[in-house]
């Protein structure tokens, strides 16, 4: 998302969360609570409570440096590998749909409820039989998903609002009239409804910790719609907090009044909780304030399950849009509406999803059970990435950073995984769908989205070098440089490709001692070093770049770069050449290409030429070569270094037919946005590609090429390279990936 199309205050931002939290959870799971730990139940919210807001802190820093939609996915594909990045993403995307299906077929379940106790109210007999079946109740849900989701498709925001502050209110009445009947009651029973406090030691309370945390799920998906949030910076931040603090200002109030104003004299909130745990809040509502109790509960149950599947689906659809958009899902569902500005596919698929998982799913329990494994396992993984992150950016640090770091994020890491290790234990099958959704994500990964997914990440680093040192990576680029005119063009382009801020320029001048030489009396080779390097040294100088230099003395130059190559881990060679010929030189070169365990790019340039001038760029492509990492790294790099016109060409043969030209252009085009966005495409029909590419050059500032190492000591530049080299005087940079 850009800059423009931010439009989500604090308001809507702590709305997106509030939805989520507050409602569902505390409905669904508060019996639980209760009839594993008793009263207890309110300290174990508490506490889960702290661990969620320990969480917010770690999201809401990462949100701060990377304002984008994604939530932990974004975070994760920063700071770790495109493949971690893709599980991280492709599990979170699976917990939010699983999340909407418990959501939707809650809010079904509360509103047929609704329609048949009005019906009887207000008919006097019972309802239709088909409306408390299983079938009804599941295309109930399916409906609530699909208006949601075409909702969704209308307006870019959350929405909802409404629908929050009536929740509110009813949960707020429902705590107010409680507080009074506790008021009235005498401190003797208010204090035996609470002892004894732990009925289950202290064993209990951490199993009712392990099955309630899910219920203040909900905050993240506010760091997952971080593209549309205005000032996200501040806004993140405080709406997460904000969202938790109104959920736990719920939440404690609410079971302290079941567990004193709501239990019937003679039974503990236990027992009451062991009878009957999915009703225990209109239960205790009904006790204290007759039917009404019970119809705020229902209504505030219905409220509740609806804003939460919203929350979830908007945000699962931000999540499904960032992969896209990073190639490791379908690339249709990143675009946006130019009308809605929404994401329309992302939508359109999260919510099928939701539909076919709420169709065929028979134990929607372990799957809920799942989502909440999923979700804890990411939040430890998002404390872990904080915390790197916070390591890594000591040039650029998060603009919202947590108080006592390292603190925050040890413990809430730890904190998370250990209430993730209890859920595995508990329910083993979750454990079992988490790892079959993984596989199926892995398979469809490497078979269909990895290439283009690798491709697209290795462009985002080049455009943003800050992302590899998030990795923390340091990559190396070694220069040989011998004719000190092209000094000054192999330091620019050797910046451009590895800047100072993320890694290191090398350059390598080599005295090449002639047979027999006395040094003590022959200072000729050592005078033309020195002359390299005081050119060098100018030029770094001059164009302010930084480099490290390095002088050896070898007989066999190109051996000696291949061994300070591999001596110092080398991610790139960058080699000068004065022409491009079948003669010794290029022999020479040959051989050391064959060698050499590093991508290799070779610059024929004209004498004064300057990096920063190539603002026509040409790309001749013939195909996916192998190249399209080496190729998204420079051409993201010379992008990021100055404003560039990248144009793609190929060239087909005059008899090519013209749908066959279509499927052409339309495959060059999306090699083109993966490679580097806003650049052009050109497809041109030819019998004589040489004299074409020849051509089109004459109008380039810089030729690029790729080179195909096949095969150790095996001809390289083969007379199309040389005869387009001789037809051309424009700057050519070949390249060759890594052998």
């Amino acid at each position: 998302m850009t800059s423009h199309s931010r439009h989500i205050g604090l308001v809507g931002a702590t709305g997106i969360g509030v939805g989520a939290i507050v409602g569902g959870g505390i409905l669904a799971l508060a019996g639980t609570a209760f009839a594993t730990t008793g009263p207890a139940a309110m300290l174990a919210f508490a506490l889960n409570g702290v661990i969620a807001l320990l969480t917010a802190l770690s999201l809401a820093e990462m949100a701060s440096k990377f304002p984008e939609s994604g939530g932990t996915y974004t975070f994760a594909k920063k700071a770790l590998s495109v493949e971690a990045a893709f599980a991280v993403g492709w599990v979170v995307w699976f917990a939010s749909i699983v999340a909407s299906v418990l959501y939707a077929i809650g809010f079904a379940h509360f509103a047929i409820i609704m329609a048949s106790d009005l019906w009887q109210a207000y008919r006097g007999e019972g309802a239709a039989d088909w409306l408390h079946a299983g079938w009804f109740k599941t295309a109930a849900a399916i409906a609530t998903t699909a208006l949601l989701a075409f909702s969704l498709t209308r307006k870019s925001s959350g929405g909802g609002h409404w629908v929050n502050v009536a929740k509110v209110a009813v949960f707020a009445l429902l705590i107010l009239s409680g507080l009074v009947v506790v008021a009235r009651q005498g401190t003797i029973q208010t204090t035996t409804s609470l002892t004894p406090f732990f009925t289950a030691g202290i064993g209990g309370l951490v199993q009712a910790m392990g099955y309630t945390f899910i219920a203040l799920q909900g905050f993240d998906l506010i760091a997952a719609v971080g593209g549309e949030v205005r000032q996200p910076a501040k806004t993140i931040p405080r709406a997460m907090v904000l969202s938790l603090l109104i959920a736990l200002a719920i939440y404690l109030p609410l079971l302290f009044v079941i567990t004193t104003a709501g239990t019937p004299p003679g039974q503990t909130i236990s027992e009451l909780a062991r009878e009957n745990p999915e009703g225990i809040v209109a239960t205790a509502a009904e006790s204290y304030l007759g039917p009404t109790g019970y119809w705020f509960v229902i209504v505030a149950a219905v409220l509740s399950m609806f804003s939460a599947l919203q929350a979830n689906l908007f945000a699962a659809s931000r999540i499904a849009q960032a992969m896209a958009s990073d190639r490791a899902l379908p690339p249709i569902m990143s675009v946006i509406s130019a009308h809605r500005g929404t994401p329309v596919m992302a939508i359109v698929v999260t919510a099928a999803l939701v539909s076919v998982i709420a169709l065929v799913l028979p134990d929607v329990g372990a799957a809920g059970a799942a989502s909440s494994l999923i979700f804890l396992v990411t939040f430890a993984i998002s404390h872990l990435l904080t915390f790197l992150i916070r390591r890594r950016s000591r040039r650029h640090p998060p603009p919202f950073r947590t108080l006592w770091f390292p603190m925050i994020p040890v413990v809430g890491g730890f904190a998370c995984m250990g209430l993730a290790v209890f859920q595995g234990i508990v329910v083993p099958a979750a454990g079992l769908i988490t790892v079959s959704w993984l596989a199926i994500g892995g398979i469809l990964f490497l078979s269909l989205f990895a290439q283009r997914a690798r491709v697209m990440d290795v462009s985002s680093i080049a455009i943003d070098p800050e992302l590899a040192t998030l990795r923390g990576r340091t990559p190396l680029v070694l220069v040989p440089i011998a004719n000190p005119n092209n000094a000054e063009a192999m330091i620019s382009l050797a910046d451009a490709l590895v800047p100072a801020e993320i890694g290191r320029v090398l350059t390598q001048t080599i005295v090449v001692p002639p047979a027999d030489w006395d040094a003590s009396t022959d200072h000729s080779p050592i005078q033309r070093s020195q002359e390299v390097m005081h050119e060098l040294l100018r030029a770094s100088n001059e164009s302010g770049i930084r480099v490290e230099a390095l002088t050896t003395i070898a007989a066999e130059p190109m051996a000696e770069i291949d061994r300070v190559a591999r001596l110092h881990r080398c991610d790139s060679v960058l080699l000068g050449l004065s022409k491009i010929s079948e003669d010794g030189q290029t022999a020479q070169l040959e051989s050391l290409l064959g060698q050499l365990d590093a991508n290799v790019v070779i610059l024929r340039s004209r004498e004064n030429w300057h990096f920063k001038d190539a603002r026509r760029v040409l790309v001749p492509i013939a195909g996916r070569g192998g190249h399209e990492h080496l190729l998204a790294m420079l051409l993201g790099s010379m992008k990021r270094s100055a404003p560039r016109d990248i144009t793609f060409l190929r060239v087909m043969p005059n008899d090519t037919a013209d749908d066959s030209i279509g499927r052409a252009k339309r495959d060059l085009r999306h090699l083109a946005h993966d490679l580097c966005s806003q650049s052009s495409v050109k497809v041109v029909t030819s019998n004589k590609p040489l004299e074409t590419i020849a051509e089109q050059a004459s109008e380039a500032d810089v030729l690029i090429l790729g080179v195909q190492r096949v095969a150790r000591r095996e001809k390289l530049f083969g007379n199309f390279i040389c005869e387009l080299a001789n037809r051309t005087d424009c700057p050519i940079i070949l390249i060759s990936s890594r052998g």
